[in-house]
This record gives C-alpha cells, structure tokens and sequence, in this order.
C-alpha cells in the first residue's frame, strides 16, 4: 500500500473522545448564541469568532481528512472534514479500522 504523504486524503473513523470534543464544541457555540445580543459586524461587541455549527456526531462515524504532518511512516496529522462548517484536526494517528484510526479509500 502506499505511503501516508502530506495532501493525500485519507478515511478517518472518530474515536469516543473525538465525538465527544466536536460535540462539545457545537453545544457550546448554541449556547453562547442563546445568551448572547449580536452586535453588527464592525460595532464594538462583534467578536469576530468561529462557529461551530454542524450535525451531531457519534463514534464510528467516518469523514474525509487530509494527511497535514507525517511522522515517519507510522504517525500522521489530519485535518478532518466534518458534516458542517468546522474541521476537526487529529493528531498522531495510525493506520487501522477501528476508532480513532485512517484509513485509504477504497477504489471505485
């Protein structure tokens, strides 16, 4: 198979702790919009912050990531591309098939 390159896209499965940290960064972003009055771009108040806003996800789930940093051919970085606005970036992954780990596309 080949080898883990920067730019490559690979498959990358989320972890319990993955899921739970998207989550929790979507979850927050909802309640600070609840509690807050949105001042117009430009006036003093407008804080000029990233959303996260996207849907829920579980561990398991599956999404596109590009291979960012490699380690030698056993560890990358990822940045991985949710259902939504945000990215998610990983860090010292493995190749595998269980939770946490990447994985090649298969051919079509």
């Amino acid at each position: 198979m080949s080898q883990p390159s920067i730019g490559r896209i690979v498959h990358y499965q989320l972890s319990d702790a993955d899921a739970d940290a998207i989550n929790r960064r979507r979850d927050d972003f909802e309640a600070f919009q609840r509690g807050r009055t949105p001042a117009l771009p430009g006036q003093a108040g407008a804080d000029g912050h990233v959303a996260h806003v996207g849907n829920r996800v579980m561990t398991g789930d599956v999404f596109p990531a590009m291979i960012v940093r490699t380690f030698g051919a056993a560890y990358v970085n990822l940045q991985v591309y949710l259902d939504g606005n945000d990215t998610y970036w990983a860090t010292s992954c493995v190749e595998g098939v269980r939770p946490g780990t990447w994985s090649w596309p298969p051919r079509g």
